[in-house]
């Protein structure tokens, strides 16, 4: 024998009605003995709830009774015969009198006791289950409907009685002896005090049924059947990657019940666990899926946690003061006092001190339980032992459960460092001895983006999703869209990673998809964006859709955005960029923007700023992290310089070498922003901080390529010309190296301090010689590397390599989370 449970949403339409009948069926053709145990239609309760609520308050319950009355009538019509439909409907009618006649004596007293309240939610699940035991007589003949006040006996406890089992288990026994061959369908959430007056079991009652007689009469296994395929990872409805568990202990079950996962009630595993009887969660409208079994034989788990539980709203009541310190029974009378009067408390976390408590209730009780403890500790705040007593709202709990999380180190780290990076701050923490569950506090407002992020954190086995704002989309966002659209299967397989781009601007036009933008015609999307662009505005989108593992890319080369990185920092959003105007600038500005972003526990990644996509600033940071010492650095870090001198040979002028630079796309449309070095001498710079050195733009000794009369001549053409006049300078320059067997660089160099970047003819034993195209190439001394320098070469301009740059940062940026 098994029982089968349907809640409300199982009960709740004609189609839900269908496919319970469906599920009853195949049983009956298994020939599987069972007994069902059902739900009042869903939302009943909480329409009789408001309707007795009103009534108190004389308002007319006539209407809403006759719209729960029409639900009733209407599944009976459209389930049952005609021909009988009216034996049905009489005693569905009957049951509605009674109500009524409930009700009037509400509105007649003003007063709705916990009894008469229990009376009334009583008819919701009386009415369910006769309604529901007719339909099913229509495929079974031994169909029959069971009120389980008749069966289950409890205290007087009205709203959450507690269950006589020795009496209940006898009845039980007794009663289901003479029904051996019927198919039962009992009440869920009723029973009855010794005196025959209707109790209620509590919120989930009906799953506490189906345990109670489940256990009496030690059947094979328990069905829950709702409206989700089982138990899951997290709350579907927030976190999109949650997924199904395949089985669950009693203890992590119940403790991913008591934190919000309200698939089952946790008392309902208490008669199951003593009796070891296996629970199954069920989705109606999904019977073919296997469900999550609770149970007590489960399998090695290959994941640290279980799952991730949530309680949407709930209030914290802070009390603290010196009083407290070193009292002993204080916590007993604070607890006692609560208990008694009916406040539930959800989480307690107390100082090592015992200078403050800290304790979560339902937002409903918080004005109650502040009342009780004022006046319960009235002497201890007028003597100022006890601080006044404060109330926070608007907060959410999160825990992380799993029984492999006992005794397993690094648990606590992980979940907050995820949270820390994400800018979720916790409020209180909790853990309890059996090491099963660590809970958080933290705001209400940050539940959605925690709840993914610690998903994220602890199921590796899925991708993570990085979610990406890009301002700027010239050819390097471009090339970057392109490559990630390219890359996007193999970074998700490989790497784990999901990047989403969720946001586009330009100069004219912005975009934002909360779901991420199809990168197959992304260009499209944005044209016809009817959103202007205003970067304060985009940025401030970014923050508050607040979604988790967020990053802001900066494509340009204009100084605005860099003005924005602080803040966005701030909103634990890493950044990614190209662009080398922050780093550059005055130092003040750069220590306080790596300062902010290692504050904050988020990315500050910016490797094209040196040298387009080689691993410039990553090389050093691992030399210098791994104890190396830097001696010298030297570089040259323009592919359109290096072109130019590595072209600059035999009978070719300087004026041809840079008209072809420029023919090629290499030069800026003025070439002399490149010849002048100032992007060089940035370069420079940011190497130089990022070795360690504060030095600023004026530090740097930059020297000239160019005579003074072609580097201030009025126009491009006419610095064509003065490159022409100047050939002789030039031509001599290249002979004067060829002399002596060398070639024409320009490096810059960093060694003792110092920074500085000039011409130089270098021989055929620096590594430099044999530079080619338009290469980048920087070479380390170290301590390490005396004898033979670290030399890292290649492509240092086009945004095809930027654009790789920048990927790799993402990617990284991905793995850090």
């Amino acid at each position: 024998m098994k029982i089968l449970k349907f809640g409300g949403t199982s009960v709740g339409s004609v189609d839900a009605l269908k496919a319970l009948i469906d599920v009853v069926k195949t049983n009956l053709d298994k020939q599987e003995q069972m007994v069902i145990v059902v739900s009042a239609m869903g939302g009943v309760t909480n329409q009789l709830i408001t309707t007795a609520e009103n009534a108190i308050k004389g308002i007319d319950f006539s209407e809403a009774l006759a719209d729960i009355e029409k639900r009733h009538f209407e599944v009976v019509k459209a389930l049952i015969p005609v021909q009988q439909q009216n034996q049905v409907l009489t005693k569905l009618k009957l049951f509605f009198q009674e109500l009524e006649d409930l009700m009037q004596g509400v509105t007649a007293l003003q007063e709705l006791s916990p009894k008469t309240r229990d009376a009334i939610l009583s008819y919701g699940e009386q009415c369910s289950a006769f309604m529901i035991s007719r339909i099913l007589k229509t495929i079974h003949e031994g169909a029959d409907y069971l009120n389980t006040t008749e069966i289950i006996k409890t205290d007087s406890t009205f709203g959450n009685a507690r269950v006589d089992f020795e009496q209940s288990n006898f009845l039980i026994k007794n009663y289901f002896e003479h029904h051996k061959d019927s198919l039962i369908v009992a009440t869920g959430f009723i029973a009855s005090d010794d005196q025959n007056r209707v109790t209620t079991l509590g919120r989930g009652g009906s799953d506490y049924t189906s345990a109670i007689i489940g256990a009496a009469l030690n059947v094979s296994q328990i069905e829950i059947w709702t409206d989700v395929n089982g138990m899951m990872t997290a709350d579907p409805r927030r976190v999109k990657k949650a997924f199904s568990l395949e089985e669950l202990s009693y203890t992590e079950a119940m403790e991913l019940s008591f934190f919000g996962a309200k698939v089952i009630y946790p008392p309902t595993m208490i008669p199951a666990f003593l009796k070891k009887i296996p629970i199954v969660i069920k989705n109606t409208f999904d019977a073919s899926f296997p469900g999550t079994f609770i149970k007590h034989d489960i399998k090695p788990s290959s994941t640290v946690i279980r799952g991730i539980s949530s309680v949407d709203h709930i209030s914290i009541i802070n009390l603290q003061g010196s009083g407290m310190v070193g009292k002993a029974g204080f916590s007993g009378r604070l607890f006692s006092l609560l208990s008694r009067e009916q406040v539930n408390v959800v989480l307690i976390t107390q100082s090592s001190s015992e200078h403050s408590i800290t304790f979560a209730v339902n937002p409903e009780d918080a004005k109650k339980a502040q009342a009780l403890i004022q006046q319960e500790f009235e002497l201890e705040l007028q003597a100022g032992k006890l601080e006044p007593i404060t109330i926070e709202h608007d907060l959410s709990i999160l825990a992380i459960v799993g029984e492999n999380m006992k005794k397993t180190p690094g648990i606590a780290g992980k979940l907050f460092h995820a949270l820390g990076r994400n800018g979720v701050n916790v409020v209180a923490i909790a853990q309890g001895s059996s090491e099963y569950n660590i809970s958080v506090i933290i705001y209400n407002s940050d539940l959605t983006k925690a709840l993914n992020t610690v998903h994220d954190a602890f199921f590796a086995q899925l991708q993570k999703n990085l979610n990406v704002f890009i301002v700027g989309v010239g050819n390097i966002s471009k090339e970057l869209l392109s490559q990630i659209n390219a890359h996007h299967a193999y970074l998700v397989e490989n790497n784990l990673i999901n990047i989403k781009i969720i946001g586009l601007t330009n100069t004219k036009k912005m975009l934002i998809e909360p779901a991420g933008i199809d990168l197959a015609n992304w260009q499209q999307s944005l044209d016809e964006s009817t959103e202007p662009a205003d970067l304060n505005k985009f940025v401030s989108e970014m923050k508050s859709l607040n979604l988790p593992n967020c990053v802001f890319v900066d494509n340009t080369a204009s100084p605005i955005p860099s003005t924005l990185y602080k803040d966005i920092f701030k909103s634990n959003i890493s950044v990614v960029t190209c662009n080398k105007i922050a780093n550059s600038g005055d130092y003040k500005q750069f220590a306080d923007l790596r300062s902010t972003a290692q504050k904050y526990g988020v990315d500050f990644l910016y490797e094209t700023n040196v040298g387009a996509g080689l691993p410039i600033i990553t090389t050093l940071h691992d030399l210098i992290i791994s104890g190396d010492k830097i001696t010298k650095i030297e570089a040259i870090l323009s592919g359109t310089i290096s072109f130019i001198f590595n072209n600059f040979k035999g009978d070719v002028t300087f004026h041809d070498v840079v008209k072809q630079a420029q023919e090629k796309g290499y030069t800026e449309p003025d070439p002399r922003d490149d010849l002048g070095g100032i992007d060089f001498m940035r370069k420079i710079l940011i190497l130089a901080r990022n070795s360690g050195l504060a030095m600023e733009a004026a530090d740097v000794d930059l020297g000239a390529i160019l005579p003074e009369n072609c580097a201030k001549a009025p126009t491009v053409e006419a610095f064509y010309q003065e490159l022409k006049v100047s050939n002789d300078y030039f031509e001599q320059l290249k002979k004067d190296a060829e002399k002596q067997g060398k070639v024409l660089r320009y490096i810059g160099k960093l060694e003792n301090g110092k920074a500085s970047i000039s011409l130089q003819a270098v021989g055929m034993d620096h590594p430099f010689y044999a530079l080619s195209g338009s290469d980048n190439i920087i070479a380390f001394t170290t301590e390490r590397y005396c004898e033979t320098q670290m030399v890292v070469k290649g492509p240092g301009a086009g945004a095809a390599v930027t654009a790789a740059g920048v990927f790799a940062d993402l990617v990284k940026v991905g793995a850090n989370q």
